[in-house]
């Protein structure tokens, strides 16, 4: 208890602790910066002082500040106006929306200037569902848009659909090559269709029109200001550095640590960001791990609590849409997908894989792994286990991003070592239909195994993977309770629901974790950081089916009141 009185109670409601009983209170005190007091209302409330503020709960329920563990900021923050256009599901549900928005902004655009879009989805668009499906090409977007080059990145940050300008400024044409890890489409005659997939897209992304510094701030700030609406405090930026120079106006680059690191200097960063940086691209070799880590040994924070580099970000292999994701099994219609690294050979990939794991490992950080399919997900794990052998590290905490089509070895092997993994259930909601042509029911069924990595003893996270779904943790926890997709609500692999509390966990006390920092965060206890997020009702007893609607009616930030409805 603290001997001056609390600036803030929250009292009169259920205050879910997210503790290791998940024990729940009445109410919370909250002296300057830190929680000093969790208990009954009357033990609380006899706490206040003149100048406290005491807010009535009136049976609402206060959770522990949201942690969205992966969670793309500055990226997320330049896919909005003016940035970027909007070509997503729900907004467009068909290639001739699409081709209608492009052609809109070509009104505004100047002859020559880029435009850029993201978020299409081939699962929503009516032609690709139709008897007779095709895919986006390059000639939908010459009709409206001949003399402006197009950019447009797709729901998954793994394809892009470009015009015929943007490949002749690019240079890609029936004799340009892919980059390792990297698909160019083509047609039967060669030439490119406009769909460049995986490491290829660097070849359109690193010649968009970079945004200042100044601009990525301002893009930072109003993320922030988003996420406090939704009750989020922290969040994990998955990937800064040289190996993403390439990407979507440089979301991944060097410059948006210069942007966080500006904003925590001038006391503007209201949130706690854990960064991975990002040393080698997607395609990239152990020698880019080498070279970006040299570059970037030494980035500083003035509040490391604010933000921190905790690890490094590595890309193994692609995604399930676009069948680049490494599986055992081939897809339905033939292929099985392949690493992303550098190497002539699968077993040369594997090989250099492994290095750029070790190089990581041996020099110290906490490794975030993106890798989706099975066998990748295989070698990525083994590729922890040899590195520790050969470099032993008490508490790495290294862990699989995604981690989609996870086996059971695996994530004993995981957990044998205190690893972790970290999931995307909004994604599973999000996409979970489409699955079953891409890769089989059986498989789809099974994506995103949470209840069997709980049940293996794995720190299970769960993110959003912004701006891929929206940073909506409502919707994650959701489809963790009901395993439904978005386009049919057909359950999909029932048998891996979660309950409530460890649903909650993978969005808190697990997070905070994979922070290395549940010693100050994460929970509602004494001593802990004072971020919180009130809800406007009773989440105890709500429906699984109601939680999307869960409004978030206060977000306190270190003490402060960052976010009222």
């Amino acid at each position: 208890m603290s001997e001056s009185p609390p600036t803030l109670i929250l009292t009169g409601g259920q205050v879910l602790t997210v503790d290791p009983g998940f024990s729940v209170a009445e109410a919370v005190a909250v002296s300057g910066r830190e929680i000093t007091a969790v208990g009954t209302d009357a033990e609380v409330r006899a706490l206040a002082g003149p100048a406290t503020r005491v807010v009535e709960l009136d049976g609402r329920t206060v959770l522990p500040g949201i942690n969205d563990s992966h969670l793309h900021g500055a990226a997320y923050g330049m896919t909005k106006p003016p940035f970027a256009i909007d070509v997503g599901h729900p907004a467009v549900r068909s290639i001739a929306d699409i081709t209608r928005a492009v052609a809109g902004a070509v009104l505004f655009a100047a002859p020559g200037e880029w435009i850029i879009g993201l978020g299409w989805d081939t699962g929503y668009l009516a032609e690709c569902l139709a008897d007779a499906r095709r895919f986006p090409h390059r000639r939908d977007l010459d009709e409206v848009a001949p003399d402006n080059p197009v950019c447009l990145t797709d729901f998954s940050s793994h394809m892009v659909w470009a015009n015929s300008a943007a490949l002749r400024a690019c240079g890609i044409d029936a004799d340009r090559e892919a980059p390792a890890g990297g698909v160019i489409d083509r047609d039967h005659d060669g030439d490119p269709t406009g769909i460049l997939r995986e490491a290829a897209q660097g070849l359109l992304q690193a010649a968009l029109p970079s945004p200042t510094v100044a601009q990525r701030r301002q893009a930072i700030r109003g993320v922030v200001d988003e996420l406090h609406s939704r009750g989020i405090t922290s969040y994990t930026e998955p990937g800064l550095g040289p190996g993403g120079t390439g990407t979507l106006f440089g979301g991944l680059s060097t410059d948006n640590w210069t942007a966080y690191a500006e904003l925590v200097a001038a006391g503007e960063l209201d949130a706690r960001v854990s960064v991975l940086l990002l040393p080698a691209p997607m395609g990239g070799s152990a020698d880019d791990v080498r070279k970006g880590l040299a570059e970037l040994r030494s980035p500083e924070s003035a509040d490391p609590r604010l933000l921190r580099a905790i690890g490094v970000k590595i890309f193994a292999d692609g995604v399930p849409p676009n069948r680049t994701a490494w599986m055992s099994e081939p897809y339905p219609e033939g292929g099985h997908g392949a690493l992303c690294v550098h190497g002539d050979t699968p077993a040369l990939q594997v090989d250099e894989l492994r290095e750029m794991i070790g190089v990581a490992h041996e020099a110290g950080f906490q490794l975030g792994v993106h890798v989706t399919g099975d066998r990748a997900i295989e070698t990525v794990v083994d590729a922890f286990v040899a590195a520790n052998a050969a470099s032993p590290r008490p508490d790495a905490r290294h862990y699989v991003i995604h981690g989609d089509f996870i086996g059971a070895e695996s994530l004993a092997a995981l957990a044998a070592h205190g690893y972790g993994v970290n999931m995307n259930p909004s994604i599973k909601w999000t996409i979970s239909d489409l699955m079953d042509e891409v890769v089989g029911p059986e498989r789809s069924a099974y994506q995103w195994p949470v209840r069997s990595a709980f049940e293996a003893g794995v720190g299970v996270c769960a993110s959003s993977d912004a701006p891929i779904t929206e940073p909506d943790w409502r919707q994650g926890v959701a489809a963790m309770l009901l395993r439904e997709s978005k386009a049919s609500g057909r359950r999909s692999g029932a048998d891996q629901c979660v309950d409530l509390a460890r649903a909650l966990r993978a969005y808190t006390v697990n997070a905070a974790r994979q922070d290395f920092a549940e010693s100050w965060k994460g929970t509602v206890e004494v001593g802990k950081v004072a971020d919180l997020c009130v809800l406007d009702r009773d989440l105890l007893a709500t429906d699984p089916h109601d939680i999307t609607g869960v409004e978030v009616d206060l977000t306190v930030f270190d003490g402060r009141v960052v976010f009222e409805r």
